[in-house]
């Protein structure tokens, strides 16, 4: 079984920030799966958890609703319930160091100062985790926790969708059995 953790927060006013970039590559995947979002919440895991089957293989979409700088409290006891290894799991997040709708996959790193990664990478004890980081720019005049709470500007919006489209076409290939570093070395 594989898991592909999209991180945000919760709720419509964030809906389409960047902060929530990965919520978004998660409604993909999921509009990509045809799958009916008969989603699961388990406030025993604190997230939106959307199960898929890709080639027979079961697949868990999860969305934690513990707000991005808690999201390993949501993580680490999914990964427990269904045992899944730490090597089956992507995470997806912004980042603000990358150009906006630039995408890496990296199979391990630092959480680079996003608090959502330092949380998984401190509830997981390990930082060996499989990631996507979406660039969403660094702001100019504007301080950091304003920046990433604001919504994509028109001008931005196609960049984003093609950084989400490709984001999803990757992670689908890696479903289907593709090692990561294939996907890293196809995608970069």
């Amino acid at each position: 079984m594989k898991m592909i953790v999209g991180l945000g927060n919760p709720g419509k006013k964030y809906e389409q920030t960047r902060h929530n970039i990965g919520f978004l590559v998660i409604n993909h995947l999921i509009y990509e799966f045809g799958i009916d979002t008969k989603s699961s919440t388990s406030s025993k895991f604190n997230a939106i958890i959307t199960e898929a089957l890709v080639d027979r293989s079961k697949v868990l979409l999860v969305k934690p609703l513990t707000y991005m700088n808690l999201s390993g409290e949501a993580v680490r006891p999914i990964l427990d319930w269904y045992k899944i290894d730490i090597d089956d799991m992507v995470m997806i997040y912004d980042d603000l160091d990358l150009p906006l709708g630039k995408v890496r996959f990296r199979e391990k790193g630092s959480a680079g100062g996003h608090k959502g990664v330092n949380s998984i990478i401190q509830h997981t004890g390990t930082s060996s985790i499989k990631r996507v980081k979406i660039g969403i720019d660094h702001p100019q005049n504007r301080t950091v926790v304003d920046y990433v709470l604001t919504p994509f500007t028109q001008d931005e919006k196609p960049k984003i969708e093609e950084s989400i489209y490709l984001t999803s076409k990757a992670l689908m290939e890696w479903l289907r059995g593709a090692e990561f570093k294939q996907i890293m070395n196809t995608y970069h």
